[in-house]
């Protein structure tokens, strides 16, 4: 097709899309948005071929990179042999998708558990609050400002962030948000070699006296019935905490009788080096959220495992939730070969090594970009890139979108080839690129990446 006939075409959807569609559904973050019509490993390509190298893989869904041959050729196997079940009826693959989850958090916590299926994050959250409820008779929970769990209403309500629903009424079971140990921009103004995590003391505080509002220490009894975490915040911007805050928090926690939720949708699956992100906090939760990368993007599938106290039949029994498409067979034979593709390498070696790699490239980036780029981190292949204005520290969205929006342009160029960067943008103030690239990017593409950003941070701070 010629370069007018696709530039027509494009003009033509966007006209289309503009009249008919509700942008309700969608994140219109350029104006007009940008459409790609292919991918393929790392990268998409618009409608005049051209590459765009993703470092956010959908948000982290497709760690295994696009349209993988051996997970699509899954979903075609299972497209010609069993394509669509009522989830009433049980079959083969999720129920050795359930015993793999399951089997492996018995392993890696030594705790017994169950899994349970739903459709989307969002729904699997619900379906965690619903457990939460069920078991402890309690309504209220905690959650972390700057956490995000979804965008349906009981998940909206334990995300920080007010905008998701301001539209939509009072929400009188909103969660009690608490300082994430966010140290690069310590709210307390402390450094983290000598504050001996004061972040984790002030919320213990909460429970030292009835009127603070959590804990009354007569009857030994909370209003708060879980603490949702993330263990990297993932919209929040890559926060990476340090392990003793969580290993604290737990053990009281687990004093006071309240559970731990961790929401793993982002960061599950070898993202950050481990199955679970939360392996790395030396903590057990008590229930784990996961979804995304389980099917590479793929018919989607989400869940949650919890231990066996929690979830047993007799006390959530059949029917406690349900979604017509909860267990779907296409997901959960994508999901079934995704977990063995996991096991048939040494992830945990690969994602770390490549994270390292990619992590040094970032440093030595920060060092051609001081103070335009404040903060960089990462753990395994989930890193984050604070930019900030030239003093280092105040953050710096104007910049960070005038990025985003140039890398869609795909006007780079290495090598004689031209190139486009996909980005995402998070963090409390707009100012991170959270990366998240595929689990399978090579050291080239780590080196091309690293080469693009530092075009786009060149001609960008120019303007």
């Amino acid at each position: 097709m010629a370069v007018s006939d696709t530039t027509n075409r494009t003009a033509e959807l966007l006209a289309l899309e503009k009249k008919y569609c509700s942008f309700g559904d969608t994140v219109h973050y350029l104006d007009p948005p940008k459409v790609f019509a292919s991918c393929e490993g790392s990268y998409l390509y618009d409608e005049q071929g051209t590459p765009y190298l993703d470092l956010q893989m959908w948000y982290s869904a497709a760690s295994f990179g696009y349209k993988n041959r051996r997970l699509n050729e899954a979903l075609k196997r299972q497209l010609d042999r069993l394509p669509q079940l009522a989830c009433q009826y049980l079959h083969a693959e999720k129920v050795e998708l359930a015993a793999r989850i399951a089997q492996y958090c018995e392993k890696r916590f030594g705790v017994k558990g169950r899994v349970h299926f739903n459709v989307g994050g969002s729904q699997a959250i619900e379906d965690s609050l619903k457990l939460v409820r069920n078991v402890t008779g309690k309504n209220l929970m905690f959650a972390f400002m700057g956490g995000y769990h979804g965008r349906t209403l009981g998940a909206s309500a334990i995300t920080s962030s007010y905008r998701y629903r301001r539209r939509y009424g009072h929400f009188g079971e909103r969660a009690q948000f608490v300082f994430y140990p966010y140290c690069f921009r310590c709210i307390y103004g402390l450094k983290r070699e000598s504050c001996e995590i004061y972040c984790e003391d002030q919320f213990e505080r909460l429970f030292a006296s009835e009127y603070h509002g959590v804990w009354d220490p007569k009857a030994e009894a909370s209003e708060y019935g879980a603490f949702y975490i993330e263990p990297i915040q993932g919209t929040g911007g890559y926060v990476i905490p340090p392990k003793e805050y969580f290993v604290r928090l737990k053990k009281f926690l687990d004093k006071h009788k309240i559970l731990l939720v961790d929401d793993e949708i982002q960061m599950g699956f070898y993202r950050t080096g481990k199955f679970w992100a939360v392996e790395h906090l030396g903590i057990v939760p008590d229930i784990i959220v996961f979804g995304k990368a389980l099917t590479n993007g793929l018919n989607p599938l989400s869940g949650i495992w919890a231990r066996e106290e929690l979830i047993h039949p007799e006390l959530f029994p059949p029917g406690s939730t349900h979604s017509t498409f909860s267990s779907n067979t296409l997901g959960t034979a994508v999901a079934l070969e995704t977990l063995k593709m996991l096991e048939e390498k040494d992830y945990e070696k690969i994602v770390n090594e490549m994270g390292a790699y990619f992590l040094a490239g970032l440093r030595e980036l920060k060092s051609r970009h001081p103070g335009a780029i404040g903060h960089v981190d990462g753990l395994g292949l989930a890193l984050r890139i604070e930019v900030c204005k030239e003093d280092g520290i105040t953050p710096d969205r104007e910049l960070a979108d005038r990025i985003f929006a140039e890398g869609l342009e795909g006007n780079l160029e290495v090598g004689g080839r031209k190139l486009g960067l996909v980005l995402d943008v998070g963090g409390y103030y707009k100012n991170v690129f959270t990366l998240s690239p595929a689990l399978t990017m090579t050291r080239e593409e780590t080196d091309l990446a690293l080469e693009l950003l530092n075009q786009l941070f060149r001609r960008c701070r120019k303007v």
